[in-house]
């Protein structure tokens, strides 16, 4: 078996009035056992259900073809890869499991249709929802344990996407990785640095009525644990840090490409602050997309009357006996990009600490822009409604929602996924870029039926409502007597319904379609006028990855680095 993985739900009262936000937590993709539990103040009482890291991951499983085997034995300074990783269903167990969803096939490759096995047998998507908690991931067994933190500015996406990719895409084989990807997920929904002022400048002293009181000291509790050996907070920042300066864009005024530490050295407990860094520099510097991008080691003397840096999150940890540095990647670079250096300098830190893991993607910018930006999925309504997101259209019409339910709770295949209420409706945000725009249509649900019967491809197939489904030609859904079934963009209702009816591609509007691609398509099943569920279909072939980095569409980003 792999590492487990712990999913804490960090449980923090908000004192805002703020609209109500319901986003996923952060959860797996690339374990074999995954435990989730609410935020208590024992791990004893958390509740268990596995999930299967297929690929390169799981000794136990073959890897895909073309699965790259990206690891901590292999150099920082071989090539990039090539090919994408790819991941496939796994065989069940008696446990409950969740998998990944895998690529599709292309058409060409498909002999039948399938039912893509992207939830547990509960019925559920890995994520669950909470209107707000940050989320602390464990993942590992014995041995060091690493600290990473993303999201304390939001305005900064390099960080917060680096460490959701490290809470998804990573199994940790030695050792131990903690994640909070989204400490102050508000603030990264609207991508602003801080709504209730700069969280980073707030742990030096805070009073009790501060709205963010709570997460600040949640996460203190969590600093001064006494598994975790070292920590990460990670950042965005300005141009390039260079000790002297070059030009405008690289001083030493500048936060951008630097690895930030307080002091030389430790005394209590003894730790090489600047020789670590440095260690890691070299590592990193190996490993540069262009040689401008060179990390430099930034001590900000904070012992020395830097009030500013007093007041940081890694001050706090570092006067507490606890190792920790700021890491910076430069604001001059797309997501990508910044993710792709936060992940390089995380990996040197593993490496540092005997922290064995391997990775579900390759290690460059489009390995990481791959791995952001593809299986996206969203559910709600207790899995009733399922959204699939890839280069989904820019609106979504008409999609079911329960009457008298004012901040629905989701379920996703993606960390930093949320379902928002603003003055133009309702969004389905990815960190702080919008990926769809929804209008609903609100109905009393109906959840008596708890299984569709297929037909795909000529094969039947018997399925919970809120699944994908494969067809390479066409299908046919039947459902009990006094249900009806409505394929939106179809129109072959026999007597108001399309239960029992054959459906191929050519019977759909394309501008019905979920995806940009008209390749997947809601059919939905109701029972009078209540709506009971639905599933997507799609045809053919994955729709092609967008070749653009996952940046906010509105909204500045601070000027100021750490």
């Amino acid at each position: 078996m792999g590492a487990k993985w712990i999913n804490i739900f960090e449980n923090r009262r908000m004192r805002t009035g703020a609209a109500c936000v319901a986003f996923a937590l952060i959860l797996y993709c690339a374990a074999t056992s995954l435990i989730f539990s609410s935020e208590t103040e024992t791990k004893e009482q958390s509740q268990t259900a596995l999930a299967t890291f297929v690929g390169p991951g799981n000794p136990d499983l073959p890897a895909p073809a073309g699965a790259p085997l990206s690891s901590s034995a292999q150099s920082a300074d071989a090539p990039p890869q090539a090919a994408s990783a790819s991941f496939s269903p796994a065989a069940q167990d008696e446990a409950t499991q969740a998998v990944a969803l895998p690529p599709v096939a292309s058409a060409a490759g498909q002999e039948k249709g399938e039912v893509l096995p992207h939830k547990d047998r509960a019925g559920a998507l890995p994520f669950s929802s909470s209107a707000a908690h940050f989320n602390l991931l464990k993942m590992g067994r014995e041995g060091s344990t690493l600290l990473v933190i993303g999201g304390i500015q939001g305005d900064e996406p390099g960080g917060f996407s680096a460490a959701a990719l490290l809470a998804s895409a990573y199994r940790i084989r030695k050792g131990r990785v903690w994640v909070v990807p989204d400490l102050n997920f508000p603030s990264i929904l609207q991508r602003h640095r801080g709504i209730f002022g700069d969280m980073n400048r707030k742990f030096a002293s805070l009073d009790a009525s501060d709205p963010e009181y709570d997460i600040i000291s949640r996460i203190k509790g969590i600093l001064l644990d006494e598994e975790v050996d070292l920590i990460l907070n990670l950042h965005d920042g300005s141009g390039f840090y260079r000790p002297t300066w070059e030009d405008k864009l690289r001083n030493p005024k500048r936060w951008g490409q630097a690895l930030i530490i307080d002091q030389e050295e430790m005394t209590r407990p003894p730790f090489l602050l600047e020789k670590t860094a440095g260690r890691v520099e070299t590592e990193v510097n190996r490993a540069l997309m262009d040689p401008g991008h060179r990390y430099h080691i930034n001590n900000t003397l904070t012992a020395q009357g830097n009030e500013e840096m007093a007041k940081t999150l890694s001050w706090f940890a570092v006067r507490n006996g606890k190792p920790a540095f700021g890491i910076e990647a430069s604001k001059e670079f797309g997501t990508e990009y910044r993710s792709y250096y936060h992940l390089r300098v995380i990996e040197a830190f593993m490496d540092f600490l005997g922290i064995e893991f391997e990775r579900g993607f390759p290690l460059d910018p489009k390995g990481v822009l791959g791995a952001l930006n593809s299986n996206i999925l969203l559910s709600a309504f207790n899995d009733r409604v399922i959204l699939h997101l890839d280069d989904v259209r820019p609106q979504l019409w008409r999609v079911p929602f329960r009457k008298n339910d004012p901040c629905p709770a989701i379920r996703g295949s993606k960390p930093l996924l949320a379902l928002v209420q603003d003055k133009q409706g309702w969004r389905v945000a990815y960190g702080n870029h919008t990926l769809t725009r929804i209008n609903p249509e609100f109905f009393d649900f109906d959840e008596s039926l708890h299984k569709i019967d297929l037909i795909l491809d000529g094969q039947a197939h018997s399925v919970r409502p809120g699944e994908i489904v494969q067809v390479r030609e066409a299908f046919r859904v039947n459902v009990p007597e006094g249900f009806r079934v409505n394929a939106i963009g179809a129109q072959k209702e026999v007597n108001g319904s399309e239960a029992g009816v054959l459906l191929k591609r050519k019977d759909f509007m394309p501008r019905f379609s979920v995806d940009r691609n008209a390749s997947i398509y809601r059919v939905e099943v109701y029972k009078g006028k209540a709506f009971a569920g639905m599933l997507l279909v799609r045809f053919g072939p994955s729709p092609v990855l967008r070749e653009r980095p996952l940046t906010a569409d509105q909204g500045p980003e601070s000027d100021l680095g750490f």
